[in-house]
């Protein structure tokens, strides 16, 4: 396990290094980030660069145990840069440039930036690519930065020039016809920005705004890969490179993104006063199936950040519970932000785990015992990985056309996935969240909340995976768009409707609530209703909308049927999660999946985790809860951490248990 923190000994005299090292020793940290906001520290003038201070840095590191990420600093460019080269700032939707004083302003396209920001990946590549203490790379900084400056606009035209050949072909899968918008020059094409000033009734075509969201994926990946070659030009193979991506965030297609990268990292905040363990761990699984293997926590918080309205210090415990859940779901790295601040600038008031004066903080005790717990359990939990059996479908193109139109503004994409997510981590268990273009030969079971945008390849792959015998289980708005997010000719679910058990009537957003109930449960039905009409003979009515005076009075809303080896079910409403719940361990007892922890159901607010390794298991119990639970198995269980064993065993509030077989150590005696 990697465990450490974001260390800046450009803030500090040299003096304070040792100490600073020494205390993180003390807390079982191994690895310190450095260097990724330091660019006017390596390169104070055009062209000169200083790395004999990194240098220092490297080897006081190393001699206390450390490894070092190195970041390249791309994300917050030198004064003398942009005076010289102002064109290399983004500029905003209003047509105003940004200026100094901010982090990531630049403008992604800009051929000026990217040029010196390969030169100083390039020269710090040079220098340690084959230094023994550094392990990794990490490209910039949270990439979150959109430009609407000229040059963006006249790339994303020649973009569009190449992807659709001519005019007349874009002109033609756009249908721009409608309201007489077809161009004959690709300098007529606009960007779809939004301003203060925009007119109220000025609308984008929904195909530009769509395209503008790949530009930005197709931008990102050439800035990143600029600095990766720049350094793999350098580096020693071992040496891995990784970007820190930001959860959800959706400016670009983090799949394409992270497809050049060795592993993918991610920084974890809590963006409200207390953790939500349900968007979270959706978050972690989304950031593990970018490249279907474990990824790195490289930032998470100390106790409390500066950016929410209030910005309370996370309770004791929270801090140890988050770092487990996130090795729970496929962590191979833990690390905090930051060890201690800087003692001016912009985030003075962040959470850190040294205080100003260089001494710990209250939450360092619990860093420390965390830090000892992992070094512990280290072997046991190193080359193992989570093997979930389901499959939650997500697509960067559905999010982005559906946030385009919504129709409904409750239709939020991202709410509906972690709703859908829920039940199934509540019935203990573990869920990847994929590509639908992914293998899908690991899963029983996949489930796809809103896959509204459907491509050729994912209808083959869907078909085989039913035909294998596995479940498919489809939502609301599935199989309306194409590629050019253009209407298909057919109804619900479009090109998915052979796979299906029903086809889609109408659909009708919901203002008010009304019940629904039917052999899947009682409950109501919100947001959304599809309409759904049986298409085969044995297929079989989950759940009917009942009488409200509405269309859909009586009508089908979740429908059923096997096909061949497998089963399709179809959901065409959002659910009350209590109605979700049952739906969702229907469906789980129909894939043959059986239980998903060794103790069933987890009880309320308690999660349990597995990481296997071979034909060794390993299941993370951890309570985000504030009661005490007993945890009963179908079998003797031990509790590496603590030591007890049974097959009974207690789980106190915001506590952890790492288990195995009991009989997994009477063998190894």
């Amino acid at each position: 396990m990697i465990y450490g923190c974001a260390w800046y000994p450009e803030h500090w005299p040299e003096s304070h290094w040792a100490q600073d090292l020494k205390l993180m020793r003390e807390a079982r940290m191994n690895m310190v980030r450095i260097a990724e906001f330091a660019w006017s520290s390596i390169e104070p003038e055009e062209g000169r660069y200083e790395l004999d201070w990194i240098e220092r840095a490297i080897e006081a590191a190393a001699a206390e145990g450390f490894a070092v990420v190195l970041g390249t600093p791309s994300a917050a460019p030198p004064a003398w840069l942009t005076e010289r080269y102002p064109d290399v700032f983004a500029v905003g939707p209003s047509g105003i440039r940004r200026k100094p004083g901010s982090r990531c302003a630049y403008a992604p396209a800009s051929a000026t930036y990217r040029r010196f920001g390969a030169a100083v990946a390039k020269a710090m590549a040079k220098r340690f690519g084959n230094h023994r203490s550094v392990i990794g790379w990490q490209i910039d900084n949270e990439y979150k930065s959109v430009s609407h400056d000229d040059d963006t606009r006249a790339q994303f035209q020649q973009w569009l020039a190449r992807k659709y050949g001519s005019l007349a072909e874009l002109n033609r899968r756009w249908c721009t016809v409608y309201w007489s918008q077809e161009f004959s020059a690709w300098t007529q094409i606009p960007l779809p920005v939004r301003t203060a000033d925009t007119f109220p009734d000025e609308h984008y075509h929904p195909a530009l705004q769509l395209e503008w969201k790949r530009f930005q994926s197709y931008l990102y990946r050439g800035f990143q890969a600029a600095q990766i070659d720049a350094i793999r030009a350098h580096a020693d193979a071992r040496q891995r490179v990784t970007h820190n991506f930001m959860g959800f965030f959706d400016l670009f297609d983090h799949y394409e993104v992270a497809a050049d990268l060795d592993f993918v990292s991610w920084d974890s905040y809590v963006p409200l006063s207390r953790p939500d363990p349900f968007a979270n761990g959706a978050s972690h699984d989304l950031m593990r199936g970018l490249k279907r293997r474990n990824f790195w926590l490289m930032e998470t918080q100390p106790g409390f950040v500066n950016w929410r309205p209030a910005n309370n210090t996370l309770d004791p415990g929270e801090v140890r519970t988050l770092a487990w859940h996130a090795i729970g779901h496929g962590a191979d790295a833990v690390a905090y932000w930051q060890w201690r601040s800087a003692l001016n600038s912009q985030e003075q008031y962040h959470g850190t785990i040294l205080a100003a004066d260089g001494t710990p903080r209250p939450i360092y005790s619990e860093l420390a015992a965390l830090g000892a717990e992992l070094e512990k359990i280290a072997p046991v939990l190193e080359g193992s990985d989570p093997q979930p059996s389901i499959g939650l479908l997500h697509s960067y193109d559905s999010r982005w056309a559906l946030d385009i139109q919504r129709h409904n503004q409750a239709f939020d994409p991202l709410l509906q996935m972690v709703e859908w997510y829920r039940p199934l981590r509540e019935l203990g268990h573990d869920v990847e969240i994929v590509h639908p273009d992914a293998a899908l030969d690991a899963f029983q079971l996949i489930v796809a909340p809103s896959l509204h945008i459907v491509e050729p390849s994912m209808v083959v792959a869907l078909h085989a995976f039913v035909a294998r015998g596995g479940h498919l289980v489809l939502g609301p708005r599935t199989g309306v768009k194409d590629v050019d997010n253009a209407l298909f000719p057919m109804r619900g679910p479009g090109p998915l409707g052979e796979l299906s058990p029903a086809r889609v009537v109408e659909f009708y957003v919901l203002d008010e609530t009304i019940a629904i109930q039917g052999s899947a449960g009682c409950g109501r039905a919100r947001i959304w209703a599809d309409w759904l009409e049986p298409v085969s003979a044995g297929a079989d009515v989950l759940l009917r909308y009942e009488q409200a005076g509405t269309w859909v009075d009586g009508k089908a809303a979740a429908i059923t049927h096997t096909l061949g080896k497998g089963r399709v079910t179809l959901l065409g409403t959002w659910l009350d999660h209590a109605t979700m719940l049952s739906l969702m361990r229907r469906v789980v007892g129909w894939s043959g999946l059986g239980a998903g922890s060794p103790c069933g159901e987890p009880p309320t607010g308690v999660e349990i985790c597995r990481r296997v390794k071979g034909a060794d298991e390993v299941w993370i119990a951890i309570n985000h809860g504030r009661e005490h639970h007993t945890l009963r198995f179908n079998e003797p269980m031990k509790d590496l951490l603590g030591g007890a064993q049974g097959a009974a065993l207690g789980l106190g509030a915001l506590s952890v248990l790492v288990l195995q077989r009991a009989a997994t150590f009477a063998h190894q005696l």
